[in-house]
């Protein structure tokens, strides 16, 4: 990662593109950002649907340096280890699989169950803190920029996600978020017309798919994320991947 002093000039600089970079459409963006930072840019993938068209773009863009790391908490759903696994053979690229500490699922389960999410908002935040947090800010901590499928339509507190951002909860690092004026639909569109591999919850009803305990289907018109964490009555819902400090 880059140094202090050399990573505030390089934000400073890299802050005067991002107007413009935000006028770019997404194949631009990935294409300028991984110019940039490759080898040190990696694409956190949980293979949902705007997922695989991420994927399916950077491979287009320089396959070579397409990297792509996945958290496996434990608690997948069959059916995501499977379009995993299709997508690897689809593309002919490896893929990071991080793990949580054993150590600290084991002491946590112990302490408060196996399905201590059930209990209370504050249970479910330590789950998802230590299955999916903790090993994040573990990669992250060795790259100077990251890639996701945030979407402003996908809920409102995603509402005003710019294309790039500097990441103030993760050491500054930057944030690309190349799909994040695209709708549902657009994803969809791109997704059949081009043959992708996509996971097969997507047709059960599932537009947003997580951990298998804390994801179930949605009824039409619902939002594209309300199926997650669905006992919650706090509608700012979020494992904390994508919190930004204040």
């Amino acid at each position: 990662m880059l140094n202090h002093d050399k990573q505030t000039n390089s934000i400073k600089s890299l802050s005067m593109d991002f107007d413009e970079l935000e006028k770019k459409d997404a194949k631009d963006i990935l294409s300028w950002s991984m110019k940039k930072f490759s080898p040190k840019i990696a694409f956190a993938s949980s293979f949902g649907a705007e997922d695989v068209v991420v994927i399916d773009l950077m491979v287009q863009i320089d396959k070579k340096n397409t990297r792509i790391f996945t958290l496996d908490t434990g608690r997948l759903n069959p059916e995501t280890y499977e379009v995993m696994d299709r997508i690897q053979k689809k593309y002919q690229i490896p893929i990071e699989t991080l793990f949580p500490d054993h150590l600290e699922v084991e002491k946590m389960v112990y302490e408060n169950g196996i399905n201590l999410m059930y209990q209370s908002v504050s249970n479910r935040k330590l789950c998802c803190e230590i299955r999916k947090v903790h090993p994040l800010k573990r990669i992250l901590g060795t790259l100077d920029a990251w890639v996701t499928g945030l979407r402003r339509d996908q809920t409102f507190t995603r509402a005003n996600t710019k294309k790039i951002e500097i990441d103030s909860s993760n050491n500054d690092i930057v944030k690309i978020n190349p799909l994040a004026d695209w709708t549902n639909d657009m994803v969809w569109d791109y997704i059949k017309q081009n043959g992708l591999p996509y996971n097969k919850l997507h047709d059960a009803g599932y537009p947003s798919i997580g951990c298998a305990p804390c994801t179930r289907a949605i009824l039409s018109g619902d939002d594209l994320r309300s199926g997650r964490w669905w006992w919650e009555n706090d509608l700012h819902k979020e494992c904390g991947l994508h919190w930004t400090k204040k």
